[in-house]
């Protein structure tokens, strides 16, 4: 599957289900990626602000980096709220297919070329700083979803009946 399997054109109408497919290969692919460059990563993480990110990794240094995956231009045009990350982060990416016209993307943000399998860093995000109490916060929320999560997978919660 590829991004012209859904859409990547100006005017064409994405398929949202292989979009979301492809989103999720593409989550993996980023993930697989942060991990070995030594970061641990949340996909579909909700921030303070209620703002739900694609991934969010964390390094051994405290350090944390946001990827949103953008699977096609109608995507990328459609959805703006990314602005609304950049404070939760000391880096920003943005991950794209290999088709993905990557010149349409911010030139201020990193870009990940990604597939189901890993990522490449083509440019490097710009390094920020975040305010030390919302790291602090930040890292609590990281935590305790990770753990969540873990306990959910090892203990699932029983159905009712």
């Amino acid at each position: 599957m590829t991004a012209k399997d859904i859409g990547s054109q100006d005017n064409s109408e994405p398929d949202t289900k292989l979009e979301s497919r492809l989103s999720i290969q593409l989550a993996r692919g980023v993930t697989r990626s942060m991990m070995q460059l030594g970061c641990t990563c949340l996909s579909e993480f909700t921030l303070r602000n209620s703002r739900r990110v694609d991934v969010i990794a964390l390094d051994r240094k405290g350090l944390f980096t946001i990827i949103e995956i953008k699977t096609s231009v109608a995507d990328f045009r459609a959805d703006q709220k990314w602005h609304e990350y950049l404070p939760f982060c000391d880096q920003y990416y943005f991950a794209v297919p290999e088709e993905f016209p990557a010149g349409i993307l911010p030139p201020d943000h990193g870009l990940l070329i990604a597939d189901p399998y890993g990522a490449e860093i083509i440019r490097q995000a710009t390094p920020g700083t975040m305010n030390a109490s919302r790291r602090k916060a930040l890292t609590l929320r990281f935590a305790r979803k990770a753990s969540s999560r873990l306990t959910e997978f090892i203990n699932p919660p029983l159905s009712k009946r």
